[in-house]
């Protein structure tokens, strides 16, 4: 299937320079991957392993001290090809929203405190798509309607609607021009269990009933595990594994993959959760080869030096580890003994 986003070897850094020094925080790290049509795409890790980055740089919103020092991300619109990182800041407009839209994290920052909802949907749709009011509105009751959600919502101020409730109407509000892509940025952050249950349905909603793609940034595994097609997992910057959702949960390949599914509650089951030993790595002095490393029950000596490749181990499924993809002749046994055994577990 033809991918709708193309990023190929991507590299971008926060560059900051006070009183003489400069400091360089390696955000992303030479990430490559290809997101398909029709399909929603989960980007999952741990706080501060550059998920929102990323997901900043696939959006083109790029702005210092985010710097891009490498690489390319590509849109493919049916016939038109874009470069997302370079692209006019006038046709940029002509496609944001409209094309590429956004569902940013914390729906009390997004709409208007002092607008009706109904004033933030006419603002927003006479922005990008001129139209009389009465079309408008028409338009706007008509989508909310096949939402699903209340026209009653129309009539309130964002502080008079619950946090589910909002985060439901951000999410209207970003697809109702039918874009074919659409990003969301941990949309279901401080939302009970029970909200998240309706905010994940109602993307899922949105993207079969608009055939787009979507990319989901969240830590929430859970939320992956009931909304994603396919999962990015990535550490520290990089990507170390990628693959359909059911494989990913089903037999991870990479150490920190296996970790983040073993932190899982599940039913029935009382026994003590398996947590990552230490914690993530300083992006501005990251660990020489496998970033993981450190942290790896099954540390090798190349890992120490070398930085493996993303490589597919099965259909659909890559991983950057030398334990999946084999070693080079240098390679010892493992340093240590697994503290515990998660690749039988």
């Amino acid at each position: 299937m033809n991918p709708v986003i193309s990023v190929d070897h991507l590299k971008a850094y926060y560059i900051t320079r006070a009183y003489g020094v400069e400091r360089t925080v390696r955000a992303v790290e030479d990430i490559s991957l290809a997101i398909r049509q029709n399909e929603i795409y989960g980007l999952a890790g741990e706080s501060g392993c550059g998920k929102s980055t990323l997901l900043k740089v696939l959006l083109g919103q790029v702005e210092p001290p985010l710097t891009v020092l490498d690489g390319s991300v590509t849109y493919h619109l049916g016939d038109e090809t874009i470069d997302a990182l370079h692209i006019p800041k006038s046709q940029l407009s002509n496609i944001r929203w409209k094309e590429v839209a956004y569902v940013p994290q914390g729906s009390m920052h997004v709409l208007n405190p002092v607008r009706r909802i109904r004033d933030s949907f006419r603002d927003y749709v006479m922005a990008h798509s001129p139209r009389s009011r009465e079309e408008t509105d028409a338009l706007v009751l008509e989508y909310i309607n096949r939402l699903g959600l209340p026209a009653r919502v129309l009539g309130a101020y964002p502080h008079q609607l619950s946090g589910g409730m909002r985060q439901r109407v951000t999410i209207a509000l970003a697809t109702i021009l039918r874009p074919r892509l659409a990003f969301a940025d941990e949309p279901t952050t401080a939302l009970d269990v029970v909200v998240q249950k309706g905010v994940i349905q109602l993307l899922r909603e949105v993207q079969a009933m608009e055939k787009n793609t979507m990319v989901v940034v969240t830590h929430d595994m859970g939320v992956h595990a009931n909304l994603a097609d396919r999962i990015g997992i990535l550490y520290a910057g990089t990507l170390v594994e990628e693959a359909p959702t059911r494989e990913i949960f089903k037999a991870p390949r990479h150490p920190y993959t296996q970790y983040l599914i073993k932190s899982l509650p599940a039913l029935d089951d009382k026994s003590e959760r398996v947590s990552i030993p230490g914690r993530p790595p300083a992006l501005d002095n990251p660990p020489s080869g496998c970033r993981f490393h450190p942290r790896c029950p099954y540390v090798m000596d190349i890992c120490k030096t070398t930085i493996p490749r993303l490589e597919a181990v099965a259909p659909s499924h890559r991983v950057a580890c030398f334990l999946e993809t084999g070693n080079p002749s240098n390679a010892t046994q493992p340093l240590q003994e697994p503290a515990a055994d998660l690749r039988s577990q």
